[in-house]
């Protein structure tokens, strides 16, 4: 018995420590919010500690096959503990200046952050839709936390609405895998596909693709995207961001090739559509948001058909560019994000593209931060976002999807426009008054998160060789 949970105990460790913050928050009431935010963050970090050295090492398999721990498993977990950890920390100031500071809040990051630990370990459809909604009804609370904002309220409804869908297409998606596969458990699904091609699988696994598009704001399903990252507090917004999209690209990695390798040249149809379509999308769409958070929701379907490239070209290549992709993004949106919490004036935030005008000589500091970020969000060399990328293009190239990565070289030229725009507001237009003095977690995040973009060129090691151990298993 003690071996059937070895694997699980960072999940298992995480939900009792997410009980018992419950009970602190509701025993100390109003006066728990900095306490319980504190103590979240102790445990992730324990949470962390557990995946990286408390489930052994290569492939684990319990549950009956409902929950593995691999390479993929432990990497991406700790990247999401990490993302989750920087959204409470870039919450602490905010939540005091809006006025909304509950203890809720970190304790629903720590809920929904066991739910993506608990999909990226899906070892079949029913465990990663477990995940899945308990992330999902975290995120959709986390969504309306600002209550007495009218637009809080609609972001975390149409959330919930559109949410409600996806989670309704996978599960006919499950349904028509299990009646055609006679198991929802993907090694099982794998040996029904080398017996026999069923249609009615390939179906199924359309089914779940969308609802798990839906996750990752591709198109079609990114609909939600704009109004969430706009109407959602802006801390809320980096954790959407980064966390989830995280957790949603493992399940669509171990879903299809662990899952669905016999149906591969189906369902790579279907990545390079939505690829295509993201990044399209997010390309052309962007140029016309005057709100930064709206730009950055088109940003981030632009960025995941990138990512989207990596999976569809396949391969080892491929594969190592998708996670090293999602590592580059995940540290630019964090920077980004805590450069516009930061943004505050007269005890309000900025969230015009007008707001930043000027911003060179009101703090220089802070502009040149920004400006490095969105090169690199743009894709300029030699900062972090040109090698992703890159990457991602070349594994392209190898796997001879060339009108792919011709697409994702004109719509990367094409998003430059929205991200140079931000850079030519801050150092040529007229200044605003300067902003408030910038947090000190702030301030550490967006230096960090600098250094990474700029230093990556010299030192890219590390970093190469977390998305090497993500995909070694997959090989």
């Amino acid at each position: 018995m003690q071996s059937m949970f070895y694997a699980a105990r960072p999940e298992i460790a995480l939900a009792v420590m997410s009980m018992a913050l419950l009970m602190v928050g509701v025993f100390r009431k109003d006066r728990s919010a900095d306490f319980v935010s504190t103590l979240s963050l102790l445990a992730l970090a324990i949470t962390a500690f557990l995946v990286i050295f408390g489930t052994g090492e290569g492939r684990i398999e319990t549950f009956g096959g409902a929950f593995v721990v691999d390479g993929l498993a432990r990497v991406m977990k700790t990247l999401v503990l990490f993302a989750s950890g920087l959204a409470i920390i870039m919450s602490v100031h905010f939540m005091k200046w809006e006025h909304i500071e509950r203890f809720e809040y970190p304790l629903l990051i720590v809920l929904a952050t066991l739910g993506m630990m608990a999909m990226i370990s899906a070892g079949g459809l029913i465990s990663l839709y477990l995940g899945l909604e308990l992330q999902s009804l975290s995120l959709y609370v986390l969504a309306a936390m600002n209550r007495d904002s009218v637009r809080s309220t609609e972001a975390g409804l149409k959330y919930f609405v559109l949410g409600a869908l996806s989670s309704g297409l996978i599960l006919y998606g499950a349904s028509l895998v299990y009646g055609f596969a006679g198991t929802v458990g993907f090694a099982g699904i794998t040996e029904a596909l080398k017996a026999e091609f069923s249609v009615g699988l390939v179906v199924g696994l359309v089914f779940v693709l969308a609802g798990l598009a839906f996750k990752i704001s591709a198109v079609p399903f990114h609909m939600w995207t704009p109004d969430v990252y706009e109407g959602a507090p802006t801390p809320v917004t980096a954790f959407f961001a980064a966390a989830p999209k995280l957790a949603a690209m493992a399940v669509f990695i171990r879903l299809l090739y662990e899952g669905f390798p016999g149906a591969s040249d189906a369902w790579r149809q279907i990545l390079v559509f939505m690829s295509i379509a993201s990044m399209a999308l997010g390309a052309f769409a962007g140029i016309a948001q005057t709100n930064i958070k709206r730009l950055m929701a088109y940003s981030s379907i632009g960025h995941m058909g990138f990512a989207l490239i990596g999976l569809a070209a396949g391969g080892p290549e491929g594969l190592r560019g998708a996670v090293l992709y999602l590592i580059i993004y995940l540290v630019m949106t964090a920077g980004v994000f805590a450069a516009i919490i930061a943004m505050r004036r007269d005890g309000r935030g900025l969230e015009q593209i007008e707001d930043f005008s000027g911003l060179a000589r009101t703090s220089r500091g802070l502009a040149f931060a920004i400006a490095m970020l969105m090169f690199s969000l743009a894709g300029i060399p030699p900062l972090a976002g040109f090698f992703a990328k890159y990457f991602v293009l070349l594994s392209a190239v190898k796997a001879g999807m060339w009108p792919l990565a011709i697409v994702g070289v004109l719509s990367s030229v094409v998003s430059a426009v929205y991200y140079l725009h931000i850079v030519k507001v801050m150092y040529f237009d007229e200044p605003n008054e300067a902003p408030q003095p910038m947090p000190l977690e702030l301030k550490l995040i967006l230096i960090l998160s600098t250094v990474f973009v700029l230093g990556f060129v010299v030192w890219p090691g590390p970093v190469q060789s977390l998305a090497q151990a993500a995909i070694v298993s997959l090989l």
